[in-house]
């Protein structure tokens, strides 16, 4: 699953920020910011694609590095999200 939200991820970068080119160099543990994929704006973006792809809230607090900032970092937190929101139901 896990896999699934990276690519699904990647599309959306490689489309909206890289204009379709390079997209095959993204490493899963990259750095976005770190690269300059995507900028502080950029990264509200990316934010509102994976609230509305995957129904899902971001908080002010989960704003960080640690869950935002890679293919890898923001897959796994996509996927605990939705473990969450899954065991709540």
């Amino acid at each position: 699953m896990v896999d699934t939200f990276a690519a699904d991820i990647k599309a959306f970068i490689v489309s909206n920020f890289l204009f379709g080119q390079e997209g095959e160099g993204i490493a899963p543990d990259q750095s976005f910011l770190e690269s300059g994929i995507i900028d502080s704006t950029g990264l509200l973006e990316l934010v509102a694609f994976v609230e509305q792809t995957y129904g899902i809230s971001i908080g002010d607090r989960e704003l960080v590095p640690e869950n935002l900032d890679s293919l890898q970092n923001i897959s796994r937190f996509v996927a605990r999200k939705l473990d969450t929101v899954g065991s709540r139901s």
